[in-house]
This record gives C-alpha cells, sequence and structure tokens, in this order.
C-alpha cells in the first residue's frame, strides 16, 4: 500500500528512536509530510536523515515534551513550515526506575509524570485547535498495557500511563463531533531500545515477558507504527475514544 496519508501533515513526538522513529518513517513513505519531535538531536537527525534518503518530505525540532512553552513552539513550527496539522502522534516517554511504590522516588514520580502524562496534555491542548482551524484531524496518544491493567513496581509509569488513557476518552468526547478523533495505541512489549534498557537492568526477563504475550514474541515497532496509520487515516472513520492494545494478546488474558 502507499500514498494513505498523501498530503497530510503529521507531527511525531519521540520520533528519534522506537516507535517513533518507525512510525514517522512509514507516514513519510505512505506520502505525509512529517515533523519529527524529540528531546534526543541526534536521534531526531537520524531519523531525518533516515527519512530524507528514502525521498520523504521531513523536517527535525528539539524539543522537551514537559516543558509547555517547548510544545507550543513545536506546534507553532509545524504550521509555519507546512500550512497546517493534520495527524499527531503524540509519543514521546520514558520508562523511569522501577521499585515497589513505597520506594518510588519523587525524583522518578515527578519525572515520568511530566513526561508521559503532562506531555501528552501540553501537545492536545496546542494541537487541537489547530485542527479545528483546518476542519479536524487525528490524534493517536501512546498509552500502554499499563494504561490498562497494572504492573508491579511500575507505579509512576502505570499511572501515567492510564492517565493518557483518560485524557484521550476525554478528548475523543469533546472533539469528536468536530472532526477530531481522537485514539490511543497500547503497546505490550516492544523490541526497542527503552525496552531493551528496561532488560538490561535486570527489571525484566525477557524469557518471562515474552511466556506473558500469547503470541509467544515481543512486538516490533513497524507493527504498533501500522496501528498508528490505521488510526489516522479514513480506514479507520468510526474509530475514536479507544485505548487500543496492540499486544500479542496480553490483555486477553
Amino acid at each position: 500500500m502507499a500514498d494513505r496519508v498523501k498530503g497530510k501533515v503529521a507531527l511525531i513526538t519521540g520520533g528519534g528512536s522506537g516507535i517513533g522513529r518507525a512510525t514517522a518513517m512509514l507516514f513519510a513513505s505512505e506520502g505525509a509530510r512529517v515533523v519529527i519531535a524529540d528531546y534526543s538531536v541526534d536521534g531526531g537527525e537520524r531519523t531525518l536523515r533516515a527519512i530524507k534518503e528514502a525521498g520523504g518530505d521531513a523536517m527535525f525540532h528539539p524539543a522537551d515534551v514537559a516543558n509547555p512553552k517547548e510544545v507550543e513552539a513545536m506546534v507553532a513550527r509545524t504550521v509555519a513550515a507546512y500550512g497546517r496539522l493534520d495527524c499527531a502522534f503524540n509519543n514521546a516517554g520514558i520508562e523511569g526506575e522501577f521499585a515497589p511504590t513505597p520506594d518510588c522516588t519523587l525524583e522518578n514520580w515527578q519525572r515520568v509524570i511530566s513526561i508521559n502524562l503532562s506531555g501528552v496534555f501540553y501537545c492536545m491542548k496546542y494541537e487541537i485547535p489547530e485542527m479545528l482551524k483546518n476542519g479536524g484531524g487525528t490524534i493517536v496518544n501512546t498509552s500502554s498495557i499499563c494504561g490498562l491493567a497494572g504492573i508491579a513496581n511500575t507505579s509512576a509509569y502505570t499511572a501515567a500511563k492510564h492517565g493518557v488513557a483518560g485524557l484521550t476518552k476525554t478528548a475523543a468526547l469533546e472533539f469528536s463531533s468536530k472532526g477530531i478523533r481522537v485514539n490511543a495505541v497500547c503497546p505490550g512489549f516492544i523490541r526497542t531500545p527503552m525496552v531493551a534498557r528496561v532488560m538490561d537492568r535486570g527489571s525484566f526477563d525477557e524469557k518471562a515477558v515474552i511466556q506473558t504475550h500469547p503470541i509467544n514474541r515481543l512486538g516490533k515497532p513497524e507493527e504498533i507504527a501500522e496501528a498508528v496509520l490505521w488510526l489516522s487515516t479514513d480506514a479507520s472513520s468510526f474509530v475514536s475514544g479507544v485505548p487500543m492494545p496492540v499486544d500479542g494478546a496480553y490483555m486477553a488474558q
């Protein structure tokens, strides 16, 4: 398939690696003009080079989604460069530290919530008004299986991802009638640099994690990207307000 988002302007946060990079590259290959946003300049520029080498249209904007002024500037630059905003994938996030709830440090709690939850709120706060100017658009937020169920030793991460699911539902109720569909993807364990860090630290054992997924493997970033793309096209025109598991049947148990 090709040209599923041809001519659309797509803003993708956390586009410097993992799911964000895979999604940015897929959107560009399908004809979108892509704005890659990431805290990591090196990662963002590597994604930009990959898209341009493949013949895509993209730009990189460094941004920390935990800073509302930087998010506002990110959205403003997108519109200044391309004239509109059609699709947003609010994906930037961190894993934080893993510990039982009483041992979660205040610093870890505040950092994870500021990026994974407040960052999504800031993005929607500034994206939605721009989409309304052009009669609508699509927003996909990154939640997690941790936004649908609890996992021990992840209090900050799980709280943030549950919050993203709630924000998604609320914004969908507010703006679906105005042409903006808002959904979330809830990935299981995906082979990304973030998950690799978790495994390397010994927080989770890979074989044990694989066994919790009935599909009997970890997911690929490209599989999440395909779900995000589908939620951003007219193929999903009656889908809004859904935190959608993309998890190899993890949540079916």
